[in-house]
């Protein structure tokens, strides 16, 4: 398995994992828009996409945004997205991501990585814990949805 930085050439294959990644958060399939999201974080870089290939299939993603620690003063990066294939799960996949996340963070002095999942995702949960994530206990996290 090899982990790279998606490239222009890969949209169609991480489209495909994209929308499917969506679709798992209960989104409507919508792979043009999809497609465009991607491109444009690529092309502004506006997000570090990692992903992870065996030959020339995608099996998986990881989609990283840039932000800081103010009380740290240093870069911080959150693990926003990550999804393997259905059909590769199993295989490693998920925690290679995960420690290719955690190299590119160190080698831009990202001070931590910072992720969220739903509550009722023990699998991911497993696998982030299993790489050394810990639970936050100290703070709460809120969204205010603006319609």
């Amino acid at each position: 398995m090899e982990i790279r930085n998606a490239e222009q050439k890969d949209l169609d294959s991480l489209t495909r994992l994209f929308d499917l990644y969506r679709v798992f958060y209960k989104c409507e399939p919508d792979p043009a828009s999809a497609r465009a999201f991607l491109e444009e974080r690529l092309t502004q870089g506006e997000s570090h996409i990692l992903c992870a290939f065996e030959g020339e299939e995608m099996l998986g993603f990881t989609q990283l945004y840039p932000s800081f620690s103010s009380s740290e003063m240093k870069r911080i990066w959150i693990l926003n997205d990550l999804f393997v294939d259905p059909e590769k799960r199993k295989k490693g996949v998920g925690g290679a991501l995960l420690d290719a996340a955690r190299e590119f963070g160190h080698a831009n002095g990202a001070t931590y990585l910072s992720l969220e999942t739903q509550t009722t995702n023990k699998t991911a949960q497993s696998l982030y814990e299993s790489k050394g994530w810990e639970r936050d206990h100290e703070f709460f996290t809120y969204a205010l949805d603006l319609p």
